[in-house]
């Protein structure tokens, strides 16, 4: 990392390190070092001189502002929180809302032109009228018109010489994972990269260069190059595209993506980070109820219920010098019973409700 690659940030800035999953940023050499708000698990670290030589630290040409408003942050967080039977103490939306911390994903873009002969096959839809037998209550058979879609498959071939803008590639790792759980972003409202961006959050810096990220680019070319070969013929369906492109002019474009991060502990007090999306404020995050809670409920409904079982036993004993007390023993073991088989639910609910699926989201 040089000095001038610094200096093209417009602002005095550092990079940290996070020593527990190795995730850099960048932020402003005067702020102080939070926790990582990608795993939570341990305050980010300067780098150190001898391992200064990270993938990539030039500036942003674009950045995604953030959309969404405080109120809709508040209401997700909420959401997140709620539902959950026995949640962990720290998960409540006091906590996750006071941890919110915004961060900034870097993801490529990249322009090209395509020159190319293609082949393909073409579907047109169609339809078929048959008549369909039925019996009826009646007694009698009914025919009734049945509509039904098709497709006629036809060869095509052709030439393509087209420019294609803002192929999205992934700048990180685990791009995939996120966008998954997350969704992906608008970038029809991206500004030129300013810079005070660095002040409103934590720069993620990118882990894979352009030419690394080229292959997962290539899909989308394909797909694209496909569906504009099926519009050019006038066709409802595309299959079997094939073409072997002359690629030219290939354009690369680091662009920022808005993220807030905050987490909570769970029974173990290992951090659980929860994730928003910064334009749609789509949440992502492992929600758990908490055995420890389950289990100090069943056993507080578990000790009532033996000690209404022990004196309903003392009153049963007691009955054969004074017979209504029979009744209250009676009635006793009946309520202890109940109870004690209650002292499970708990249990059973955070055993249930741990089952889903890990990730959770709205």
């Amino acid at each position: 990392m040089s000095e001038t690659e610094l200096t093209a940030w417009g602002r005095d800035v550092r990079a940290a390190l996070c020593p527990v999953c190795d995730w850099t940023y960048l932020l402003p050499a005067a702020a102080r070092l939070p926790r990582c708000p990608h795993c939570f698990g341990a305050e980010l670290e300067p780098v150190a001189e001898e391992v200064m030589q990270l993938p990539y630290v030039s500036p942003p040409e674009l950045v995604l502002p953030f959309e969404v408003r405080p109120e809709e942050l508040s209401q997700q967080v909420l959401r997140f929180a709620e539902g959950i039977p026995y949640p962990p103490e720290d998960l409540n939306p006091q906590a996750l809302q006071s941890r919110l911390q915004p961060v900034y994903l870097p993801a490529w873009l990249v322009d090209v032109d395509a020159v190319a002969h293609w082949q393909a096959e073409v579907g047109f839809d169609y339809e078929v009228l048959s008549h369909q037998e039925q019996y009826s209550d009646a007694g009698s058979w009914r025919s009734r018109e049945v509509k039904e879609t098709r497709i006629r498959w036809e060869p095509r071939v052709g030439r393509l010489q087209r420019h294609y803008d803002n192929l999205p590639a992934p700048a990180l790792e685990r791009a995939a994972e996120l966008m998954r759980d997350l969704g992906s972003y608008r970038v029809e409202t991206a500004r030129p990269y300013a810079s005070n961006v660095v002040e409103h959050g934590l720069v993620r810096l990118p882990d894979r260069l352009a030419d690394d990220a080229w292959r997962d680019a290539e899909p989308l070319l394909h797909a694209a190059a496909a569906d504009e070969c099926r519009q050019a013929a006038r066709a409802e369906h595309v299959r079997d595209f094939r073409w072997a492109p002359q690629l030219q002019g290939r354009h690369w474009t680091l662009l920022l993506q808005p993220l807030y991060t905050t987490f909570y502990h769970d029974d173990a007090g290992q951090p659980q980070p929860v994730l928003i999306h910064g334009q749609t404020g789509k949440l992502s995050g492992v929600r758990r109820a908490s055995l420890k809670r389950a289990q100090r409920i069943a056993l507080i409904l578990g000790g009532i219920a033996a000690a209404i079982l022990l004196l309903s036993l003392i009153a049963l004993v007691a009955s054969v010098v004074l017979p209504p007390l029979a009744l209250v023993g009676a009635i006793g073991i009946v309520l202890g019973i109940i109870l004690g088989g209650a002292a499970l639910i708990p249990l059973v609910r955070v055993w249930a409700f741990n089952r889903k699926p890990v990730s959770g989201g709205s």
